[in-house]
């Protein structure tokens, strides 16, 4: 691929619609129930609920909190905090501990999540210090068992589905800097490991990402100003430059799901580059021009 950053950008507007001015933004999801747009701050250890019809509220967590996904019929959330998943209760907070995935792994944390059609949450973890590639890839049943899926990540990002639900795709951030495609078993196995797509240098590196209606990859660039849009054969159909460099993740919202709404992050920024780019650690809101795909619930 092309470097991004000579890309001639799709034209389309962009807005900040929240200076949070977050570490590290990441995580955004969409609640039909809620009308509005969750989203974390990792190292801020924060949650915040950006709502469609106006009204911000945000969450101090204990720890560093990764990701959250929504409850189907519990109601509530499921969270990654640092090293351990859990019950997620708001208004009052209240926070139950179920599932520690690696006890025995000193430096690794959670990182990023997201469930499938089948209520089935797909999580990573990695060292916090991406030095080594000690991260692994998860899935969550609804019992909450868990069962290591891939490893071998220096810093796991991104999962999402194909809308049939028969592809799985996720990305190698820090190592070399890919996004893979995996087959989606009917017993939540995966199989046939292969590359769908791979960043050039100068492009920054796949972070988060999401799936739209007509089967497309929409995927953050970590150090690379924008988001792409990727055909399912793995060719990139179109740029969107954002004014900050780290961003991190995506979602889409709204009632015909055709909002989509940006997250990124200001950490390890220089004094120089935040005066470049004072909105780093905003949610933006950008027009796709297509829709999404239903945020799924985990099923336990």
């Amino acid at each position: 691929m092309a470097d991004a950053m000579s890309l001639e950008a799709t034209l389309t507007e962009v807005t900040l619609v929240w200076d949070a001015k977050a570490e590290l933004g990441e995580g955004p999801i969409w609640s039909t129930r809620d009308q509005a747009v969750y989203w974390v701050d990792i190292k801020g250890r924060m949650l915040h609920r950006y709502r469609l019809g106006g009204g911000k509220q945000s969450w101090q967590m204990p720890e560093n909190i990764a990701w959250i996904c929504e409850r189907g019929g519990e109601g509530g959330f499921i969270a990654g905090f640092d090293r351990t998943i859990s019950e997620l209760r708001l208004d009052p907070l209240v926070i139950t501990a179920r599932v520690t995935p690696e006890p025995d792994i000193d430096g690794n944390r959670l990182n990023d999540a997201k469930a499938d059609h089948l209520g089935r949450i797909w999580f990573g973890t990695m060292q916090d210090a991406e030095r080594e590639p000690v991260g692994s890839l998860y899935r969550l049943d609804s019992d909450f068992s868990f069962s290591r899926q891939d490893a071998g990540y220096f810093c796991t990002n991104g999962p999402t589905f194909s809308p049939d639900g028969k592809a799985a795709y996720h990305n190698e951030t820090v190592g070399d800097a890919s996004i893979y495609r995996f087959d989606l078993l009917v017993d939540g196995s995966l199989a046939d490991k292969r590359i769908f797509a791979k960043f050039s240098p100068g492009e920054g590196y796949p972070d988060g990402m999401t799936t739209d209606a007509e089967g497309f990859l929409w995927v953050a660039h970590w150090g690379g100003w924008g988001i792409s849009r990727f055909r399912p054969d793995g060719t990139r159909e179109r740029f969107i430059r954002l004014p900050v460099s780290q961003v991190t993740s995506c979602t889409f919202a709204g009632d015909r799901l055709d909002r989509l709404f940006v997250t990124s992050a200001r950490i390890g920024l220089s004094e120089q580059q935040l005066r470049a780019e004072p909105d780093a650690g905003g949610l933006f809101e950008v027009s796709p021009g297509v829709c999404g795909m239903p945020t799924n619930k985990f099923s336990g």
